[in-house]
């Protein structure tokens, strides 16, 4: 069984871009929601759930490159999943005990965004964990447009992209 995400853990004062050092002023709704009051979006109503598109995802606070979609997959729950971030710093993980149940709730190192939840039933070849995103986290950034934008420095992830997916 595939543990969701989608359970709020919402509680508290929203962190403003006093508290995150960021603004948060072009934030939807729902961003703010998820982002700064550890929300959860539905699942299969969702940006990203089922992008298939060559790129990066990239904090919506911050703009921080935190996933690729090399890393990207399928786990049938509705939410963007992903293998590992690009790189384990651009994360933080925290135990989340909330709503009787054990998770590892899963933020941006940057902005201190809630993004989702760590699971262990990821795909087993690529060491069995799922990062169960929010996409209202999220903001994605097409491969052909990477360099342009300033994330060129992640091109390298998609070279020889299917060596590493066999």
């Amino acid at each position: 069984m595939v543990a969701a995400c989608g359970v709020s853990t919402a509680q508290g004062e929203e962190k403003t871009a006093t508290a995150t050092g960021h603004d948060v002023s072009h934030l939807t709704e729902q961003q703010k929601y998820v982002t700064l009051h550890d929300g959860t979006e539905p699942p299969f109503d969702n940006e990203y759930w089922n992008h298939k598109e060559e790129g990066i995802y990239v904090d919506a606070i911050s703009g921080e490159a935190l996933f690729s979609s090399t890393d990207k997959f399928d786990s049938g729950t509705g939410w963007p999943s992903f293998t590992r971030p690009i790189h384990e710093k651009l994360v933080s993980e925290f135990q989340d005990d909330s709503l009787g149940m054990s998770r590892t709730e899963v933020r941006s190192s940057g902005a201190d965004a809630h993004l989702g939840h760590l699971f262990d039933d990821g795909p087993r070849e690529t060491g069995g964990q799922r990062y169960c995103i929010n996409s209202a986290s999220l903001k994605f950034i097409p491969k052909n447009e990477m360099a342009a934008r300033g994330y060129g420095e992640y091109l390298y992830l998609f070279a020889g992209k299917d060596k590493a997916k066999k």
